[in-house]
C-alpha cells in the first residue's frame, strides 16, 4: 500500500509517499514542478521488490516552500538529511532532471549513504553556458507558464498535457496536472542557479551509475555526444538510450524505460 508522510529533515517539513516491500530502498527524486506522485507508474512496477520512497522536493507537493533557496544543493542537503531522519540503508537513488542533477550530488558527495544511482536525462548544463540575465529570463517564463496552469482546471490542466505529449498514458497525466498545481513559483528560483559541475561530479562517483537517455529529436539534454563524454569520465558509469522518448522517457516509452532499470537493479539491488 502506498503510504503518505512527514519527516522533519534539514530544517523542513518534507512530505514522502512510501511503498515497503522489505526489500533494498529506491529513492525516487522527481523533476521541477513535479511531484512524488509523478513517479507513481514506477513504483507500481517495482512495489514487489523494492522498498520504495518518493519525496516531494522543498516547494513542491505537500513539502514545506521555504521562500528562497532552490539550488541542486540545497535539495542535494534535503535528500542527505531525509535519507538519514528515515534510516535508509543505502538507497539507490534515481532522479529526473533536476531531481537527476540532485540525484548526481548526493551520489558523488554522498557515496557511504547510497549504493547506486540512476539519472533519467539529468540536468546537467555547464557553468557558464548560459548568462545570468538569460537564466533569470528563462526562469521568469517558466514562472508564467506556470501560474498559468494553474487557473485551469485539473481536466483543462489534463487535456493541454494530452495535447502537448499524445504518447504520455492517463497515469502519467494525473499527477502531472496534481503536481502543477501543487508547485509553488519560487520553485523556478532553481534555474536561476549556476549549474553546479557536472562531469566533476560524474568524476567522483564510486558506486556503479546509469545514465538514461533518448532521442535528440525530442528535445532530450543528455545528446549523445554528452553520453559518450560521461561514461569516458568515469568507467563506472553505463548509458541506455531508449528510442521514441524526450526528455521525460519514461513518460514518452514506459516499457523500455522500466526494462532498462530492472536490468541495472538486478545488478546493484538484487
Amino acid at each position: 500500500m502506498l503510504t503518505s508522510d512527514f519527516v522533519r529533515a534539514n530544517g523542513l517539513h518534507l512530505h514522502y509517499y512510501r511503498r515497503r516491500a522489505g526489500r533494498p530502498s529506491l529513492l525516487l527524486l522527481h523533476g521541477l514542478t513535479d511531484n512524488g506522485l509523478c513517479w507513481l507508474p514506477v513504483i507500481e512496477a517495482l512495489a514487489d521488490d523494492y522498498d520504495i520512497v518518493a519525496p516531494d522536493a522543498r516547494g513542491h507537493g505537500l513539502s514545506d516552500a521555504p521562500e528562497h533557496g532552490y539550488a541542486a544543493a540545497d535539495h542535494a542537503a534535503d535528500v542527505v538529511a531525509l535519507i538519514r531522519a528515515l534510516g535508509l540503508q543505502q538507497p539507490v537513488v534515481i532522479g529526473h532532471s533536476m531531481g537527476g542533477m540532485v540525484a548526481t550530488l548526493v551520489a558523488a558527495d554522498h557515496a557511504d549513504l547510497v549504493r547506486a544511482a540512476i539519472f533519467e536525462d539529468p540536468a546537467w548544463l555547464d557553468a557558464g553556458q548560459q548568462p545570468p540575465e538569460l537564466r533569470r529570463q528563462r526562469a521568469a517564463e517558466w514562472r508564467a507558464d506556470l501560474l498559468a496552469n494553474q487557473q485551469l482546471t485539473t481536466d483543462m490542466l489534463i487535456a493541454k498535457g494530452r495535447a502537448n505529449n499524445p504518447t504520455w498514458s492517463d497515469a502519467e497525466l494525473q499527477p502531472w496536472s496534481v503536481a502543477k498545481h501543487q508547485a509553488r513559483p519560487q520553485v523556478l528560483e532553481y534555474i536561476e542557479h549556476e549549474p553546479a559541475d557536472w562531469r566533476a561530479l560524474v568524476r567522483a562517483l564510486r558506486h556503479p551509475a546509469l545514465l538514461i537517455t533518448g532521442d535528440v529529436s525530442r528535445g532530450v539534454i543528455i545528446a549523445p555526444e554528452l553520453a559518450r563524454e560521461a561514461q569516458a569520465l568515469n568507467p563506472l558509469l553505463r548509458v541506455a538510450r531508449i528510442p521514441n522518448a524526450g526528455h521525460s522517457i519514461r513518460r514518452d516509452n514506459f516499457d523500455a524505460y522500466i526494462a532498462a532499470v530492472r536490468a541495472f537493479l538486478r545488478e546493484v539491488a538484487p
